[in-house]
């Protein structure tokens, strides 16, 4: 992308960002939205996505000694426009996500809130997917038929769609709810041609171009892997949306919600965040997934016009992935994350919650990012912010959480 084309995407945002005080929004076309109607739209990353390399702690050096191979180069105030984006005194962006999440985070559009996720331990993909999805105590068995969404909704009296392959446990429960499956899932290699069949096509296609050493590295690792380990990264996926198709399809379901004002929550899912081995850094395979996942979200908000200011995104996964990196150059099961929350009804351009050190002495069970922030916590308090709930409706949603307000909305 030409530095034309960056600087026009930044403008838009900013007066985004200023004009939607004044209720006028630069789009060619105005849809009914009610300005007092929230939308809450769920980006599930399975698979468990590492945090730590998209919100970088550059003021750790720990973090550079856990990860030799792997960790994201401190931020370059003497090359701007290079290197990760610095957020504030602490923390910095993967470089992918600078020119399309960073300037949701410049517009005021983007929050994160690190050292998040589940009050219990759970190194299983689907045991962890299903306990989040459910919304219920550690203690609680989750009911892989009753989702937070669904009873979110069942409060509201509104409208879900889950644009997913099938119904996610999030929007499963008593309250109707549609799905809506979208396109571009892509599993090669296909059933009927063989492995070696499908690498030989890959390392043709890319023959002669710039990604070439990228990618034979990529299909080397592939061949090299166990077929346990690989099966494990596929499956935990559970049939989502790869997030190389995620920016077109975010592109689809925005003009969904745009012709559906009706519709105030959605769900999506973006599998391949499993990086065992060869994750990269600046560079590699999770720096495009990143790239890819923050295009999305600015699709999303390009897409939606004027409804944008009304809407809130929260991206996340069941799980966070270890501090250090492993003897194959990725990252393995951990706990706590970090969660994104974008819209135009966000109060973003900060990290907010609790935070504490990262240091060898403070992580949990000496291997990951602590959780300080209850996922169901933040989410309760966000909810209670965004569609007015009380501790009743609150309760039913997320039995027995403590909401907390960290003033996103």
């Amino acid at each position: 992308m030409d530095d034309s084309m960056k600087v026009s995407r930044r403008q838009w945002l900013q007066s985004a960002a200023s004009l939607a005080v004044g209720g006028v929004w630069p789009c060619s076309r105005l849809w009914a939205a009610p300005a007092a109607q929230s939308r809450l739209v769920v980006v599930m990353l399975r698979g468990a996505y590492d945090g730590l390399s998209a919100l970088v702690p550059y003021d750790e050096p720990f973090y550079y000694e856990s990860r030799p191979t792997i960790a994201i180069a401190r931020p370059r105030p003497e090359a701007e426009g290079e290197g990760a984006l610095r957020l504030d005194g602490r923390w910095a962006l993967h470089p992918m996500l600078a020119n399309n999440a960073g300037d949701l985070w410049l517009a005021g559009q983007l929050a994160f809130v690190p050292f998040c996720g589940t009050g219990f331990v759970s190194r299983s993909h689907f045991q962890a997917q299903d306990w989040m999805e459910s919304g219920k105590l550690p203690e609680q068995r989750p009911n892989v038929n009753e989702g937070f969404l669904n009873r979110l909704v069942s409060e509201l009296g509104g409208t879900a769609v889950g644009f997913t392959q099938n119904l996610p446990v999030a929007l499963r429960g008593a309250h109707k709810v549609v799905n809506a499956p979208i396109s571009g899932r892509d599993h090669s290699p296909q059933s009927g041609s063989s492995s070696g069949e499908f690498l030989e096509q890959v390392t043709r296609l890319y023959q002669g171009h710039a990604l070439e050493s990228m990618v034979r590295e990529g299909l080397g690792l592939r061949q090299s892997l166990s077929v346990e380990l690989m099966t494990e990264m596929d499956s935990s996926g559970r049939d989502a949306l790869p997030a190389a198709g995620f920016a077109l399809e975010a592109v689809r379901v925005a003009r969904h919600m745009r012709e559906h004002p009706q519709l105030n929550i959605a769900f999506i899912d973006v599998g391949g965040w499993d990086t065992h081995a060869g994750q990269g850094a600046e560079q590699g395979s999770l720096a495009g997934r990143l790239g890819a996942l923050g295009n999305g979200l600015e699709f999303l908000a390009r897409e939606l016009g004027q409804q944008w200011r009304n809407t809130v995104v929260v991206v996340l996964s069941e799980f966070g992935r270890t501090f250090r990196e492993n003897g194959s150059k990725g990252t393995d099961h951990g706990h706590g994350n970090v969660l994104w929350v974008a819209g135009g009804a966000v109060k973003g351009g900060s990290v907010k919650g609790e935070q504490g050190r990262l240091d060898a002495a403070s992580l949990h069970q000496g291997r990951d990012m602590p959780v300080l922030n209850e996922y169901r916590a933040v989410l309760g308090g966000l909810f209670a912010g965004m569609f007015d709930l009380k501790a009743a409706p609150l309760e039913r949603v997320f039995p027995g959480a403590l909401p907390r307000n960290l003033q996103l909305v």
